[in-house]
């Protein structure tokens, strides 16, 4: 085989050289559309939060006024009235709101309670699914979602959602479900006859059975279940360290 001249380069080296740089420049030609497909998905349960300022005061009496709007939670500032944050899921309206400290719960037309973060709206802190909630929404009998998000304690730590087949608990640092307490067969929940009384939520559960006595039809719940005598409730996980700084109970 004859030798190359200084400097010049062979056919099946200028190939395999080709061959090398083809693919890293498909590579570093596909790093934008990646990133960019990356960017385009649609965010889950079709949130879309838009942050309107930024604000570092985290005191209990700085965090914004909230209003369910048409297909939107807003919040504004108390003091000058202008827009924090919006929050919106897409083709979902927002039935009724709880405002709460550090906290704003919204029930959703899908029947999906969402948590988000009140002080800076800047995310969504968990979501839970009302089974057939949808469906019940739509009736005259929801009215409108009254009465269905009930805080358990007064820093709003434990949330009940009611409805008329069952009252579920979710601790609202982490969304977590704590109890669940289902209605008597031949009876349903009413949420929006929902009362507080010290540190207890009644509600009302109306039967058919016309022998049943009206005690049976109200229940007593807090936020370690069903308030009955002599019951010895689990604790409900509580993260916030204990005296002395040991944790708080877990089951």
């Amino acid at each position: 085989m004859a030798a190359l001249p200084l400097g010049a380069t062979s056919h099946a080296t200028v190939r395999r050289g080709t061959r090398i740089a083809l693919p890293v420049a498909l590579a570093v030609l596909a790093l934008p559309l990646i990133t960019a497909a990356h960017h385009s998905r649609p965010a889950p349960y079709g949130d879309r939060l838009v942050v309107h300022a930024r604000v570092d005061d985290a005191r209990p009496d700085r965090e914004p006024v909230l209003r369910a709007t048409g297909r939107a939670v807003q919040a504004y500032d108390k003091e000058s009235g202008a827009p924090r944050w919006t929050y919106t899921r897409a083709g979902r309206r927002p039935v009724t709101l709880l405002p709460a400290p550090g906290h704003a719960f919204t029930l959703w037309s899908d029947g999906l309670v969402t948590d988000t973060a009140r002080t800076d709206g800047d995310s969504v802190r968990w979501h839970r699914a009302v089974p057939a909630g949808a469906d019940w929404l739509r009736t005259p009998d929801a009215r409108g979602g009254a009465g269905v998000l009930q805080p358990l304690t007064a820093d709003a730590g434990m949330l009940a959602v009611v409805t008329p087949h069952r009252i579920a608990a979710y601790r609202t640092a982490d969304g977590d479900l704590r109890w669940v307490l289902p209605a008597k067969t031949g009876c349903a929940f009413a949420p929006a006859r929902a009362v507080r009384r010290g540190g207890a939520l009644l509600v009302a559960q109306p039967c058919t059975g016309p022998a049943t006595a009206w005690t049976a039809q109200v229940v007593a719940v807090d936020d370690y279940g069903r308030i009955v005598p002599g019951r010895t409730p689990l604790g409900n996980g509580d993260l916030r360290p204990g005296p002395g700084g040991a944790d708080g109970p877990q089951n």
